[in-house]
């Protein structure tokens, strides 16, 4: 069976956006798939590649150009606009600037002419409304790959989705392209590492310039890497030369520009609603968020979402030491920027969805990823193993919904970051490979489904379904309930 799949969360422009600053005209979208500068440039990982990232996890090819995800079958993808962040250039190492620019290009791939261009810009959004610009340069051409004439056309709601698919045949796709934006430093805030520098103004003036957008974006991720002043960050980064980078604001609180841009965000009164991604919030702005849900915004059926996310396999925030499967917990990675059994069941109440992050550095514990370790070249075992870092992080969520009553497999979908700074589960290197995953993932389903301890035992809720459908919802039925009941 074919595994079609949307990704929610990954960056096809952050390589070809950041390499155009190599040539004139810059900020240039080339047709050309042939130029470093195209989102269609193809460059798949070959044996010294691979090589190099199981050694150093290090990411140099592309992951998502809209040529691998042609070939990968998917036909709608939601990207995040990301203006790279200033503060992984802003402190030097040893009294010297290109041992950072070096590190950060070695880890992202972007060039040092885009590391210039981060340097030296003054303003967050205009960067942003560059990137939105790059994707527009190109939607709706023709490229040909393996004599199919393939377009990519950003979308504003469902309806089109719908109206996309319907043109399709055998020999002309469409990949449909949804706009996420990632970090709200976005908006210009954060653009001083030790003092507040955003103008609440400017910054609401900013929210409301994307609400008039040609594509409204679905969801902003509200926090990343660094202080953006309108909430507290989880720790994500943990190179020695820039993690310190990280320290103000971490783990702190939703501010009060936070709160007024949270409403500027969800408010139906200025253009329709963007929601919040809580990918990358501190614990604390978790809560308050939530709490906010419940108090402020009650009536309007906001969707939690996680674009890209893993478990930690505890309890609760509050009760972050608890475990309530201890013989699963050790499977998973135990840091806060991971999320609670209880905001699952959030997720899940909220009509919301679970994108599963496919980065060994967060998808499962120091051991599980030893653990999963091929030392000798055999691909299939391989598969089976590195497979079931993400099989754990269905099952669990399963069994969480289950054992509270509710519909376990409906949250479940792959938010893989890929082409963003991440360390790829070994083996499932680009979107090329998800099929593959997907195939993997059913024969641990089935053999989860064949085990007669397993909890998922209620009828009631239709929870005991099959192997194969559990996986399709997860590559694809899940996500696309998700758009048709919240991207209008």
């Amino acid at each position: 069976m074919s595994h079609k799949h949307i990704d929610m969360h990954c960056h096809p422009a952050l390589k070809p956006y950041n390499k155009s600053f190599k040539y004139q005209p810059t900020k240039q979208n080339d047709l050309r798939a042939g130029r470093k500068n195209s989102i269609w440039h193809y460059s798949p990982p070959n044996l010294l590649e691979r090589s190099v990232n199981k050694i150093l996890t290090l990411t140099k090819f592309t992951q998502t150009d809209l040529t691998a995800l042609a070939k990968s079958g998917c036909s709608e993808v939601i990207i995040a606009l990301y203006p790279f962040e200033k503060h992984f250039f802003t402190r030097k190492v040893l009294g010297l600037k290109f041992i950072t620019d070096l590190l950060v290009n070695l880890a992202a791939g972007i060039s040092q002419k885009g590391v210039d261009h981060v340097r030296n810009h003054s303003n967050y959004f205009t960067v942003l409304e560059e990137e939105y610009d790059f994707y527009k340069q190109l939607d709706n051409q023709v490229q040909l790959i393996n004599g199919v004439h393939y377009t990519y056309r950003i979308v504003n709601n469902y309806a089109e989705i719908r109206a996309n698919n319907l043109l399709e045949t055998p020999t002309k796709k469409i990949i449909n392209i949804i706009l996420s934006i990632e970090g709200g430093h976005s908006f210009n805030t954060g653009l001083d590492m030790l003092v507040d520098t955003a103008n609440e103004a400017q910054v609401l003036e900013n929210i409301q310039k994307i609400k008039q957008w040609d594509h409204t974006p679905a969801f902003v991720t509200l926090a990343h890497h660094f202080y953006n002043e309108l909430c507290g960050h989880a720790r994500s980064i943990s190179i020695g030369a820039i993690k310190k980078n990280q320290n103000r604001g971490l783990n702190t609180d939703i501010t009060n520009l936070g709160h007024k841009v949270i409403n500027a965000l969800l408010s139906s009164t200025n253009g329709k609603p963007i929601f919040i991604d809580i990918k990358h919030m501190s614990t604390p702005s978790r809560k308050t968020y939530y709490e906010l849900l419940n108090r402020v915004y009650a009536q309007q059926n906001i969707p939690i979402i996680v674009s890209h996310g893993a478990l930690n396999g505890k309890r609760s925030i509050e009760q972050w030491d608890v475990i309530d499967y201890p013989n699963r917990s050790h499977h998973f990675n135990d840091i806060d920027i991971n999320f609670y059994d209880f905001e699952i069941k959030k997720i899940a109440a909220s009509k919301g969805i679970f994108g599963m992050q496919l980065d060994e550095r967060r998808i499962g514990s120091k051991r599980a990823v030893r653990k999963s370790k091929v030392y000798f070249p055999n691909r299939k075992k391989r598969l089976k193993k590195k497979s079931l870092l993400v099989w754990r992080q269905i099952e669990h969520i399963a069994e969480i919904l289950n054992n509270d009553g509710l519909f376990c497999w409906g949250i479940q979908t792959i938010g893989s970051d890929f082409d963003g700074i991440v360390n790829p589960i070994k083996g499932i290197w680009t979107s090329e490979n998800i099929e593959e995953l997907a195939s993997a993932l059913v024969k641990h389903a089935e053999k989860y489904l064949d085990n007669e301890t397993h909890l998922i035992k209620n009828d009631v809720i239709n929870n005991k379904i099959s192997a194969e459908e559990i996986i399709e919802r997860v590559m694809h039925t899940n996500a696309i309930n998700f758009l048709e009941t919240h991207f209008k």
